[in-house]
C-alpha cells in the first residue's frame, strides 16, 4: 500500500489538503488524515507537502508508433519511449495513425500499445488513419470494436486538408455510423477523432452529418480545433451546438501563434469560458510523436518538427498563470474531460475506487515531480524510476 501525505488535491475539483491511500492499482481513500489500521501491512509514504495532486494525464491523440513522412522516408518520426510519456505526466495514452496508414498499420500500432501497457501505463487506440475508406484489422470497423479491446474509436480521419483522401459524404457518414454501432455493441465510446486541416471546408462534413442523419454531435471529437483563428471561430460555433473540441498543445505557443495564426490553449480556453461553453466540452492533446510539418503558400513541404506530451503542461501553466483560469477548470482538459468523452470510467478523477493514476506537481513551476501509473511510481522527484524495455539509463 502507498499513502500520499498532505498534498493539495485537485480531483479535478479542489478538495484541499488531503492524504491519498492507494492499494495496488486503485485509490482506496482520500481523507484529511489517514492513520492506523495497517498492522502487518507495508505502507510506503510519499511526501506530498507543498505539492499539487492531480489525476494522471490522458493524452488522447498521440502517434505512439511514430508518424510523419510527408517530406519523404527520412522524415518518418520515431516511436515514443515510455519515459517520454511518464516524465510529462501521461499515464493514459490513445494511439493513432496519421497521414501514413500504409508504411505503418494497425497491427503494428496494436503491438506498440500492448508494449507500452506491459511497461506500466494504460493505452487505447483509434482505428484507421487519415484516409477513408478505413482499412479495418478484421472484416469491418464494427468487428474491430467487438474483437480488439484497445480500439475505442476511429481516426484520425482527415477533412479539409490537402493530405486527406477527400472523402465523400457517403464514405464519411458510413464510417461514422459504423463507429457508433461498434461502440454501442462493445460498450465503448465509438468516438470519431477528426483531423481538421487548414482548408476552407472546416467542419462541413461533420455539420452535414449532424443535420442530415440521426448521428449526434457527441459522436465527434474534432482535433486541431485551434489550428488558426478562423478555424477556432468555427470550433466555437461547433461547441455552442453541444460538441466537444480538442486543442492541440504546443511547446512553443509563441512561435505557432505568430507564424501560423494558431490560437494557443490558454487564450482559446479563456474565450470558450467567456462564450459560456460547458466545462466538459474541451480537451487538449499533444499530437505527440506526430510530425509538425511546415508548408509554404503552395502547400509545398519546407520543414518538420515532432510533437511531445511536454506541451500539455505548457498549456495548463499558461492558462492558470497568464489567463488566471482556475486550475480545477484548466486541468479538466487532460483529465476528466477526455475520460468522459472516451468513456474511460476509471480514469481522469481522483476518488475512491478510481485507478491510481496520480501526478504531483510543483505549486509554482507546475513541473511534474512524481507520477504514479496504476499505483506504481514511474517518476519520483523528476527522476525516472521505470524505464521502457530498451531505454538506457542516462
Amino acid at each position: 500500500m502507498k499513502v500520499i501525505r498532505q498534498a493539495e488535491v485537485y480531483a479535478p475539483d479542489y478538495l484541499g489538503i488531503k492524504d491519498i491511500l492507494l492499494n495496488e492499482d486503485k485509490i482506496i481513500a482520500i481523507q484529511d488524515s489517514i492513520q492506523g489500521g495497517f498492522s502487518g501491512v507495508a505502507l510506503e509514504e510519499i511526501d506530498g507537502r507543498g505539492l499539487l495532486a492531480v489525476p494522471g494525464f490522458i493524452d488522447c491523440h498521440f502517434h505512439i508508433l511514430g508518424g510523419g513522412g510527408e517530406g519523404g522516408f527520412q522524415n518518418r518520426t520515431p516511436e515514443v519511449k515510455l519515459s517520454q510519456l511518464t516524465s510529462a505526466g501521461v499515464t493514459t495514452v490513445v494511439g493513432c495513425l496519421g497521414t501514413d496508414g500504409v508504411g505503418r498499420d494497425m497491427t503494428a500500432l496494436i503491438s506498440k500499445a500492448r508494449g507500452l501497457e506491459a511497461e506500466g501505463i494504460t493505452t487505447y487506440l483509434y482505428d484507421g488513419s487519415y484516409r477513408l475508406p478505413l482499412t479495418p484489422v478484421t472484416d469491418s470497423i464494427i468487428q474491430d470494436f467487438l474483437t480488439i479491446d484497445k480500439i475505442i474509436g476511429i481516426g484520425e480521419i482527415a477533412v479539409s486538408d490537402h493530405r486527406s483522401s477527400q472523402p465523400s459524404f457517403e464514405e464519411f457518414t458510413r464510417a461514422v455510423a459504423d463507429a457508433r454501432v461498434g461502440g454501442m455493441l462493445s460498450g465503448k465510446a465509438g468516438i470519431v477523432n477528426v483531423h481538421l486541416g487548414g482548408g476552407k471546408k472546416k467542419y462541413e462534413l461533420l455539420l452535414r452529418t449532424i443535420e442530415e442523419t440521426e448521428i449526434p454531435i457527441s459522436q465527434f471529437l474534432p482535433t486541431h480545433a485551434n489550428r488558426t483563428s478562423e478555424l477556432f471561430e468555427a470550433s466555437i460555433a461547433f461547441a455552442k451546438m453541444g460538441g466537444t473540441i480538442d486543442f492541440t498543445a504546443s511547446e512553443d505557443p509563441d512561435f505557432w501563434e505568430k507564424e501560423d495564426d494558431e490560437v494557443r490553449f490558454s487564450k482559446g480556453l479563456k474565450r470558450l469560458l467567456a462564450e459560456g461553453i460547458g466545462l466538459d466540452q474541451f480537451t487538449m492533446t499533444s499530437d505527440g510523436q506526430g510530425s509538425l510539418p511546415y508548408f509554404d503558400e503552395n502547400n509545398q513541404f519546407i520543414g518538420l518538427g515532432v510533437g511531445s506530451s511536454r506541451a500539455l503542461m505548457v498549456g495548463i501553466k499558461e492558462a492558470v498563470q497568464k489567463e488566471q483560469i482556475p486550475l480545477e477548470i484548466a486541468i479538466r482538459a487532460i483529465t476528466s474531460n477526455p475520460a468522459k468523452v472516451l468513456k474511460l470510467d476509471q480514469k481522469g478523477r481522483l476518488a475512491a475506487g478510481m485507478d491510481a493514476d496520480i501526478c504531483l506537481l510543483n505549486k509554482e513551476s507546475f513541473a511534474v515531480e512524481t507520477v504514479l501509473a496504476k499505483g506504481k511510481t514511474m517518476v519520483e522527484k523528476q527522476e525516472v524510476k521505470v524505464w521502457g524495455t530498451f531505454e538506457q539509463l542516462a
